[in-house]
C-alpha cells in the first residue's frame, strides 16, 4: 500500500515537473522567436520604406507571365499496310 502510495506522489511530482520545464522551454523559444522577428523587421524597415516610396510614385509594376513552349510532333503510321502521314 505504501509503495502505490510513493509511486503515486513520485508520478504526480514527476508530471508537475515537466509541465513546468516545458513551458519554460516554451516561453525561450517564444522569446528566440520575437527577437529573431524583431531584428528582421529592423534590418529591412529602409528596404520597405523605399517598396513604399516607389509605390507612390506608381513606377511599380505587377503582373504575371506564362511561359507556353510549342513542340512540333510529326505523327507517323505505326500499323501495318496504312499509309504514311
Amino acid at each position: 500500500m505504501v509503495r502505490n502510495v510513493l509511486a503515486l506522489l513520485t508520478s504526480a511530482v514527476l508530471l508537475a515537473l515537466g509541465f513546468m520545464f516545458s513551458m519554460i522551454v516554451l516561453a525561450v523559444i517564444a522569446l528566440v522567436g520575437l527577437a529573431v522577428w524583431g531584428y528582421l523587421w529592423w534590418k529591412t524597415r529602409n528596404l520597405r520604406r523605399e517598396t513604399l516610396e516607389q509605390a507612390a510614385d506608381g513606377q511599380t509594376i505587377d503582373g504575371e507571365a506564362i511561359v507556353v513552349e510549342e513542340y512540333l510532333v510529326k505523327a507517323k503510321s505505326v500499323l501495318p499496310g496504312e499509309p504514311p502521314k
